[in-house]
């Protein structure tokens, strides 16, 4: 299911901002309620191609765009959202600030995962011609997440930095040990030990 070479990222731009993830019945207390910045919201809508392309939401990420008519950059922030990433820090502490550059990913040929909501590929199993779509410095951009549209999931999607704001464990909130590849311990600043993956969301049910 290729996304068309040479998708303006230019064009008709619609931002969707939806209700805030993960609030309980009863609510956080008030001194942990989520803050989400002016601007930033969890879910995007791109016209390219003809074509409608939806990114988000996800727990946690909110997004926005350098300039509202050009979604090839944004900047985003994650939140620790029902203490859904990691068990040391409060619900809703800031976790990463981070960029993300749009890049449709080479059609390779083999379809594309759909096992799940988000099906995931860590790089060993990535093909290299995805992974050579990764900015500079590579090493700093190892996490990519698809958009999807009314078929599923798409090539089209961010290669995102995550730069830590706070020093906890990634533990998924208890769910994954230390035999998880995406357990890591985060420091302040570039997050190179990030789960090195390329994420497949064929959007919410």
């Amino acid at each position: 299911m290729p996304f068309g070479k040479g998708s303006a990222f230019r064009g008709w731009v619609l931002i969707v901002a939806l209700a805030t993830l993960g609030c309980d019945a009863d609510g956080p207390s008030p001194g942990n309620r989520l803050r989400v910045p002016r601007g930033y919201v969890d879910r995007l809508e791109i016209r390219l191609d003809g074509r409608v392309v939806t990114f988000g939401p996800f727990v946690g990420y909110y997004f926005a765009p350098d300039d509202p008519q050009d979604l090839s950059r944004l900047r985003f922030v994650c939140f620790n959202e029902r203490r859904f990433y990691t068990r040391d820090l409060v619900e809703n502490a800031l976790l990463f600030t981070g960029e993300a550059r749009l890049t449709t990913l080479p059609d390779t040929g083999g379809d594309i995962p759909s096992t799940g909501r988000i099906s995931p590929i860590f790089f060993p199993e990535a093909p290299k011609a995805w992974l050579d779509t990764r900015p500079e410095p590579a090493e700093e951009w190892v996490h990519f997440h698809s958009g999807y549209d009314a078929r599923g999931a798409v090539l089209t999607g961010y290669w995102l930095r995550h730069v830590g704001a706070a020093e906890f464990t990634y533990d998924m909130g208890g769910r994954v040990g230390a035999g998880s590849p995406l357990y890591h311990r985060v420091s302040r600043g570039p997050d190179l030990g990030f789960g090195r993956i390329v994420e497949f969301d064929r959007g919410p049910s």
